[in-house]
């Protein structure tokens, strides 16, 4: 059986949260539980000042957009191309195209089963980010946010700085 990746599929603006709803009925009028696992609308936390106070809301991260992790076949295909206020995939022509593991990552979604391959107390190279090239000492391992924090120098003081999984290698 083919793995499933995530799609993004492209809506009309503001129709995402229906859509999301519209996909997820089909999933179960149809019985594609096995085959479109999950729907999904990005949302960021963004501080409003209105009348001088302060309010936390939700805003769609990308609007017009909605994430489908979904084995692509025809059934599956045709589900989510015909749902009502979709207007396709994102893809070259037709072909929908799936988004990478990192570009989940960077997303927040993490698959659930990571294997890695350094514990507290190892010594890593960082390979991306802020701190590249920077060696530093493992002081803890977060597996619920694949991230390990690790003390470098900064300005001749040892500070602690969280970086993710991806970003890191053992040295």
């Amino acid at each position: 059986m083919a793995e499933a990746s995530w799609y993004v599929a492209h809506t009309y603006s503001g129709y995402e949260n229906k859509v999301k709803a519209n996909i997820e009925k089909t999933i179960e009028n149809r019985h594609l539980e096995d085959q479109i696992l999950e729907v999904r609308v990005p949302l960021q936390d963004v501080v409003e000042l209105k009348n001088g106070v302060r309010k936390t809301v939700q805003k769609k991260l990308f609007p017009g957009y909605v994430l489908i992790n979904m084995i692509m076949n025809d059934d599956t295909w045709y589900v989510v191309r015909n749902t009502r206020g979709v207007t396709g995939f994102v893809g070259p022509g037709s072909k929908p195209v799936p988004l990478t593991d990192l570009e989940m990552f960077n997303l927040g979604v993490r698959s659930s089963s990571v294997t890695v391959d350094f514990k507290e107390g190892d010594t890593v190279t960082v390979v991306g980010g802020v701190w590249k090239d920077t060696l530093g000492v493992i002081q803890s391992v977060n597996m619920g946010k694949q991230s390990v924090t690790i003390n470098v120098e900064l300005f001749g003081r040892e500070t602690p700085v969280e970086i993710s999984f991806a970003e890191i290698r053992k040295v």
